[in-house]
This record gives C-alpha cells, sequence and structure tokens, in this order.
C-alpha cells in the first residue's frame, strides 16, 4: 500500500484510510487514481473518506444478499427465512456502525473476508455433495476471485518496485501492471460468475432447465428451457 496523498489533484488532501499503489492524479488532475467500478470510482477518483465508504460499504451489503441467495436456494418459492434474514441486516448495520466509529480498514476486510469465507464453503457443499456437475462453474468463479485477490496482494507488497518499473516502460506496458485495476476487474468477473452459479442452483431446484451458453462465443449467461413436467 501507498503511502497517503503523494500528489494533490482537484479534489484537493486526502481523507481516506486507504491510499493505493496507484499514482495520484497520474492521469488527469480531477481523478486521483484512475480505475473502474461506481463506488470505487468516486473513491479512486477523489480519495476522500466518505467516497472510500461508498466503495467498501455495499462491499458488505452485496456480499450479504448473496449469502442469503445461496443459503435460500433449496427452499420453495416465495417463502422467506426472516431469521437469516434478520441476522444479515444486523451483521451489516454492526458494521457499518463499527466502521463509522473505528474507522479502520483492516476490520473492513476481516468482516468481508468472513462473508466471502462464508459463500465458499456453502459454495463447495453444492458442487461437492448437492450438483457435482457444478464443479467447473463453481470453481472458475473461485479461481477468478481468487486470482484477482493475489494481484492485490502483489500489488500492496511490491507497490515501490512496481512504481519504479512503470517509469522505466512506455505507459502501454507499465498500465497493464496496475494490478489494482485487476483485482477490480477479475472480482467483477469473478462475482458476475458466482451470481450465475447461484442462478443454476436456484432455477434446477425449481425444475427449470439451465444452460450456459456464451454471447460471441465469450461472455456466460445462463437460459432457461421449460420446466421439467413434475
Amino acid at each position: 500500500m501507498a503511502p497517503a496523498g503523494d500528489r494533490e489533484g482537484y479534489w484537493g488532501p486526502t481523507t481516506s484510510t486507504l491510499d493505493w499503489c496507484e499514482e495520484n492524479y497520474a492521469v488527469t488532475w480531477y481523478i486521483a487514481e484512475f480505475l473502474v467500478g461506481m463506488g470505487s470510482w468516486c473513491f479512486h477518483m477523489t480519495l476522500k473518506y466518505e467516497m472510500q465508504l461508498l466503495d467498501e460499504l455495499p462491499m458488505i451489503y452485496s456480499c450479504c444478499i448473496f449469502v442469503y441467495c445461496m443459503f435460500e436456494c433449496f427452499k420453495m418459492k416465495k417463502s422467506v427465512n426472516y431469521h437469516l434474514l434478520f441476522t444479515l441486516v444486523l451483521f451489516s448495520l454492526i458494521v457499518t456502525m463499527v466502521y463509522l466509529k473505528v474507522k479502520e480498514p483492516i476490520f473492513h476486510q476481516v468482516m468481508y473476508g468472513m462473508l466471502v469465507f462464508t459463500l465458499v464453503v456453502r459454495s463447495i457443499y453444492i458442487v461437492t455433495w448437492v450438483y457435482p456437475w457444478l464443479r467447473g462453474l463453481g470453481y472458475t468463479s473461485l479461481g477468478v476471485f481468487l486470482l484477482g485477490f493475489l494481484f492485490w496482494n502483489i500489488d500492496n507488497i511490491f507497490c515501490d518496485s512496481l512504481r519504479n518499473f512503470r517509469k522505466k516502460v512506455p505507459p502501454v506496458i507499465g498500465v497493464t501492471t496496475q494490478f489494482h485495476a485487476w483485482w477490480h476487474i477479475l472480482t467483477g468477473l469473478g462475482s458476475y460468475l458466482h451470481i450465475l452459479f447461484s442462478l443454476y442452483t436456484r432455477t434446477l431446484y425449481l425444475r427449470y432447465r439451465p444452460k450456459v451458453k456464451f454471447l460471441f462465443g465469450i461472455w456466460p449467461v445462463i437460459l432457461f428451457e421449460p420446466l421439467r413436467k413434475q
């Protein structure tokens, strides 16, 4: 992780508790770190604490939704698990309140890691004991996500070396070593594949006949065939 605020641009001094390895305002005076994602875009553009919350807290909320979907995928239609729903909402509120008070990034990362670990365990259970033919999709999702996590750690650990390397090579090569950006891309793709995995599991249980198709031979989507007869 880079020291906070190596340059100052349009948004003024950095107030976020995090500042990643990207050189600040290297591309434009208006964007501190040139990356992707809506909440992340606001955070990396400004490096303001309020925008950091817009980036990090939705990670908790969306992951709670994933957890609910994965644990409810084998229930009948129109049923609501109020106990699990209450637990996840309460968890989100507690994490939010504590994080607003403590402002410690490690706390957020540990809480998010707990949710991801829960999803991994549940997914492994499904592809091991329920629908073993979904191992390819399930493990691909996990593998892509872990690859992004690996790149993120490389970016943090070898930040100084990466910055020095970018100064010596053409920009078109240097931009490929922005591993924090790769983290966003790969975790976004991994999350999308996990959503497909969740949809496949749920619709299969409801006796649809889902199939994975590839748009233009590249992008995976789920298509549904008519309901199976009871």
